[in-house]
């Protein structure tokens, strides 16, 4: 089971932190609802703990329904020839210290919805307010309005708050006579899966067909897998075809999904289309300043505004700084100031891809865009190289860290102006525009596989 669990946050963040902080955990024990996880030092424990531990209990409960909380222990012979270790090995530790119970995330087993998920605390800015004012629309009127609801956008920009928000909303306003569930499409293919293995495919027509509202996450998942793509068109055909709400979400826009079969697509497309950009300045501030509130702690504006200028591409890394910054001060008394602040930002952004190199970078942008290394290399002015050769710029600058000079030495022999403009042409865009912001997490993704 272990091992489905860390397949499965695999997938969800980058390879190199999944490598540095997961990989060496091992699943000792299991007993009342309770899972026991060791990692090898005291430093990583606590970074999981903090920064992983929704992620890591998530992933267990979709493996297996009575899973409550999970606890982390210390333990340096985590990682072992055979990966067993005897629970009289773990290193002891302060009684409830480390459990997340389940009364914290209140989890419902019926609708696998989290009530901390609240849209009174969804902050709405320029960049997500359709997807908001589409929320709000299903809620009034679930199934007749907006069906489906495909939501999409970058990892860490809020899509799983919207979506559980919503179900929660609905839960409230009709008082549970409206039947919801929320799921991922990881789970989903897992019940697949099973009903598969038990020759019990009416167990799914069960599960998923007599709700109201199905609210499933990260659809892509689901695309190259053929027995769940199949089934999830019919279970998505009959919700539908009795005006149930169903709402979606994934990392990308249907248009983007090349795995995906075209049938469900054309299913995707036939309802509301909402998408969640990266958020701007403003945004960033009051969602820093609304966390800020939640965990009772106090920063000055110029810490607040110092992160919210560095941290530009994800609302969960807001937090994740927010987090570290407290966990610092809490145990190690460090005092939260500017420099601090700057060197915590630092190693959050620059680790993940430090050991890509520049050709690396290009050629993963010409194979986005299906044409040479040469084209992005070479001094020609063609102008469908223009924006390739600007999105290769943006990341050299931005991954990497490149001077300009070298940039410019690296596309062409060209004069580092050129690469100043095509940087700002980009960042400045990124905002504005989901395509193209959708584009350059792509292009990431494929670097760091």
């Amino acid at each position: 089971m272990w091992q489905a669990v860390l397949n499965d946050i695999e997938l969800q963040i980058s390879r190199p932190n999944f490598v540095t902080w997961l990989k060496n955990s091992r699943l000792i024990n299991e007993e009342e609802g309770i899972a026991l996880v060791a990692l090898p030092n005291a430093f990583t424990k606590e970074w999981v703990q903090n920064k992983y531990h929704k992620l890591v209990l998530g992933s267990l409960r979709n493996k297996k329904d009575n899973i409550k909380g999970v606890n982390f222990v210390v333990n340096p012979n985590a990682v072992t020839q055979n990966n067993l270790i005897k629970p009289n090995e773990i290193t002891p530790k302060p009684e409830n210290t480390d459990q997340l119970v389940f009364d914290e995330l209140k989890v419902d087993p019926e609708t696998n919805l989290n009530p901390k998920y609240s849209l009174r605390s969804f902050v709405v800015g320029r960049t997500n307010e359709l997807a908001h004012a589409a929320a709000m629309a299903v809620i009034d009127a679930p199934g007749n309005k907006y069906n489906p609801l495909f939501i999409y956008g970058g990892v860490g920009l809020g899509k799983t708050h919207l979506m559980q928000g919503i179900g929660n909303e609905i839960k409230q306003k009709y008082q549970n006579k409206i039947k919801v569930k929320y799921v991922t499409s990881e789970k989903f293919t897992n019940d697949v899966i099973t009903a598969m293995k038990n020759r019990r495919m009416e167990d799914i027509k069960d599960k998923y067909r007599n709700i109201d509202v199905l609210i499933i996450d990260d659809i892509q998942f689901i695309g190259g897998k053929p027995a769940t793509e199949e089934e999830f068109f019919h279970t998505f055909n009959a919700l539908h075809q009795n005006n149930k709400q169903i709402i979606i979400s994934s990392d990308r826009s249907p248009h983007n999904m090349p795995v995906l079969e075209d049938r469900l697509r054309s299913r995707f497309q036939g309802g509301m289309i909402a998408d969640i950009g990266l958020p701007d300045y403003e945004l960033r501030i009051a969602v820093l300043k609304n966390k800020i509130l939640e965990k009772n702690i106090n920063l000055s504006d110029e810490i607040i505004e110092l992160i919210a200028s560095k941290m530009q591409r994800s609302l969960r890394d807001l937090e994740g700084i927010l987090n570290r910054l407290v966990f610092y001060h809490q145990t190690r008394k460090n005092e939260i100031n500017k420099a601090f602040v700057e060197q915590i930002i630092d190693e959050t952004v620059g680790a993940p891809l430090k050991n890509v190199s520049p050709d690396v970078i290009i050629k993963a942008v010409a194979d986005h865009f299906q044409i040479q290394v040469a084209d992005l290399t070479n001094k020609g002015r063609k102008k469908e190289i223009i924006e390739p050769r600007q999105i290769a710029v943006f990341l050299l600058r931005e991954i990497l860290d490149l001077s300009y000079p070298a940039i410019g030495e690296k596309l062409g022999k060209r004069d580092h102006t050129t690469a100043i403009y095509a940087y700002n042409k980009i960042n400045n865009e990124l905002t504005k525009n989901s395509a193209l912001n959708q584009r350059i997490n792509l292009i990431k993704e494929s670097i760091v596989k």
